[in-house]
């Protein structure tokens, strides 16, 4: 939040490039999983190669450690890696030092072939097992996998599930956590000609056994400056879908009204706000609000977050308030 910002916050209490390869959670740890993929050292010990002990430890990268694809390169001695680690090592064997050339290891791709493995993030709930070539695309749309941290202020690279996230962002972030499903805030900025593309505030609310990111900034929109307001969901797209929410603003007898679905998490902060998928208040108007000399603004914004009800005859969502 920026130093010229003031947020009051009111809650009603109702509802509730030598290569090294990162393992992808080494940095959170959670309720069902501190991590996936324990680090696991290369196969080199004191110049001499391990034998490996499944055929899972094969298709393993040497380099990268990930788990090799078609083409399965190897050099003149038999030492395999994969296609991508092929041109970061400058064409050389990570193993013997030996130039690799143009070798295809056809026995291990026909190998992999063969195999059925589980989703990477089985320690986090997916029960889901498939063929070798098919892994990859499931888990880049696996429900189970780790969700980005949803603070818009920086570029945060911290991923987790959401109670982990939950915990960061208010133990590193410093974010506003609140209870209940309405909410009365009120923005106030000295100098509202002071459009830098940045995130005012990041609010959490807890409702309905779940949390949910309100956004508020301001930002350019093509010559001219506007705010912003929209919500995120802490969960999966399909979840997402059974709550909306509402958002107004006004003064000087005028009002704007927005009601929609909440956005998940999995979309980023930056796609929802491009999408304009929120509540867009003009300059202009949002001084107009302000009342006054027009040379501070001051905004108040309420909202009402709400759970949608099945129809069990139609089929579609009634609100259920």
């Amino acid at each position: 939040m920026e130093s010229s910002i003031e947020c009051v916050s009111y809650s009603d209490g109702m509802d509730e490039d030598e290569i090294s390869h990162p393992h992808l959670f080494s940095q959170y740890s959670s309720s069902k999983s501190s991590h996936i993929n324990s680090n696991n050292n290369s196969n080199l010990t004191g110049g001499l190669i391990t034998p490996p002990t499944s055929v899972h430890e094969l298709l393993e990268c040497p380099v990268c450690t990930n788990s090799m694809y078609p083409p399965i390169h190897q050099c003149h001695n038999g030492h395999t890696l994969c296609s991508t680690c092929k041109v970061r090592v400058h064409n050389r064997c990570p193993t013997c030092r030996q130039e690799l050339g143009d070798i295809r290891c056809l026995a291990l791709e026909m190998v992999a072939e063969s195999l059925e493995l589980p989703c990477k993030y089985c320690s986090l709930g997916c029960p889901e097992i498939f063929p070798y070539y098919s892994k990859l695309k499931h888990e880049a749309v696996c429900n189970f996998r780790p969700y980005k941290c949803p603070y818009a202020g920086s570029e945060c690279s911290v991923v987790g599930d959401i109670q982990f996230l939950v915990a960061h962002l208010r133990d590193d972030h410093k974010v506003d956590m609140h209870s209940g499903c309405t909410f009365n805030h009120r923005y106030v900025k000295s100098n509202p000609r002071d459009v830098e593309n940045a995130t005012w505030m990041l609010t959490v609310f807890h409702c309905f056994g779940q949390y949910f990111c309100l956004h508020f900034e301001a930002f350019q929109l093509g010559m001219a400056p506007v705010y912003m307001a929209f919500l995120r969901f802490m969960g999966d797209e399909m979840e997402a879908r059974n709550y909306s929410y509402s958002l107004e603003v006004g003064g000087n007898g005028r009002k704007l009204i927005w009601e929609g679905t909440p956005r998940s998490i999995r979309d980023s902060h930056r796609k929802v706000r491009d999408s304009h998928d929120g509540l867009i208040i003009q300059r202009n108007m949002a001084l107009f609000f302000s009342g006054g000399d027009r040379k501070e603004l001051k905004l108040r914004v309420t909202g009402r977050i709400w759970k949608e009800q099945q129809n069990p005859d139609g089929g579609a969502c009634i609100p259920n308030l």
